[in-house]
């Protein structure tokens, strides 16, 4: 495997993420920011952010699976969210833990979660980018 994934002694270990990811593959893959829209380009779980946390993480995988990667080969994950408040993490951790459910993988590289006014469209909660590296 291309990325290994670390919480290092002396930062504070997080459950959602790991603090760390040591890349040590050749070929780099970029994914654009995926929203919650399905292949008709229909959104998924309007006014739901767990619902849209899912979709965006089920469609990095399908982008993923097409440059041959999984999760487990994603190094950096950047979430943006819209109207981001503290209390809204509990929707976060659901709509990973669901979309971890369905692609069988429990996906935690390190990550970064940003607030932003807005996104694309009008109904959309959440965007989801990722870099991944494989052999």
């Amino acid at each position: 495997m291309a990325v290994t994934l670390k919480n290092p002694e002396g930062l504070t270990t997080v459950d959602l993420y790991r603090q760390l990811s040591v890349a040590t593959g050749s070929k780099l893959v970029f994914i654009a920011g995926q929203v919650a829209c399905d292949l008709d380009g229909v959104t998924i779980g309007k006014d739901d952010l767990a619902a849209q946390v899912e979709q965006c993480y089920v469609n990095i995988g399908t982008a993923l699976a097409a440059a041959g990667a999984t999760f487990h080969d994603v190094a950096k994950l950047t979430v943006y969210l819209v109207d981001w408040t503290p209390d809204k993490m509990p929707l976060l951790r659901e709509g990973i833990a669901r979309a971890a459910a369905k692609l069988g993988t429990l996906p935690t590289p390190p990550l970064t979660g940003i607030g932003v006014a807005a996104l694309a469209g009008p109904d959309l909660l959440v965007e989801v980018e990722a870099t991944a590296i494989i052999d």
